[in-house]
């Protein structure tokens, strides 16, 4: 895979006119465009549709509810043309089973989402989860396996381990991607886009880092670099 193929830009922005100018700038550069939780707010499926335009869409939702919700959902976002859509692990087998069906009938790839990368153990501890993080993420990714899932979303902390357990054609995406020197910000597990990738990531989710930088094409292209041992 080509480096730059590996990277899924976040449209972190309130306004659909900035996610827009992003995307019209990095088209190219990146393989794919993350439309999430704010974007998605600002602009409704015609964000999707437009970034659509300019590139492949990763619809990170983390559609979480009954199975039944969850599919309907699922479809109508498929029909979007997204090539990824995410829900949470947590909702459980047939939810994720569900949304596998609707997905792939519509031509998108389902991942789970397995424990958010602000999150640590004492965050754990305090929703009462007990046990390591990691046993966590692996259990609920051989879950997403046998529901149907095409991948998960696992940190860097935890991709070796999901390949581990899941095997090679399993989908890993990973955020909490920072190069070197990087703001960390809310996230608390987290590594540089050559470990990660190193570490089993298929592909890495980048927002900050590119979108909050100058010259943002130069910013991708750098990670790019990283990627391919430049």
């Amino acid at each position: 895979m080509n480096p730059a193929e590996r990277i899924i830009v976040a449209l972190d922005v309130p306004k659909l006119a900035a996610g827009l100018a992003l995307a019209d700038r990095l088209n190219g550069a990146v393989g794919c465009f993350k439309v999430g939780l704010e974007l998605f707010a600002a602009g409704g499926p015609d964000a999707v549709r437009w970034v659509r335009a300019r590139g492949k869409v990763f619809l990170d939702l983390k559609l979480h509810d009954i199975p039944e919700t969850v599919g309907r959902a699922t479809a109508v976002a498929a029909g979007l043309g997204v090539d990824l859509i995410t829900v949470h692990s947590s909702g459980g087998r047939a939810m994720m089973a569900r949304a596998a069906k609707e997905a792939h009938a519509g031509g998108a790839r389902i991942i789970a989402v397995t424990a958010l990368t602000s999150l640590d153990e004492h965050d754990l501890e305090e929703v009462r989860i007990q046990g390591p993080l990691v046993d966590l993420v692996i259990a609920r990714a051989r879950l997403a396996q046998e529901a149907g899932c095409d991948g998960v979303v696992a940190s860097p902390h935890e991709a070796a381990a999901v390949r581990s357990a899941c095997g090679p054609s399993f989908l890993i995406v990973t955020p909490g991607v920072r190069p070197a020197g990087a703001p960390v910000g809310d996230q608390t597990r987290v590594a540089p886009p050559r470990a990660a990738v190193q570490a089993g990531a298929d592909y890495i989710v980048v927002g900050r880092p590119i979108t909050g930088a100058p010259d943002v094409r130069s910013a991708a292209q750098a990670i790019a670099d990283e990627l391919a041992g430049g």
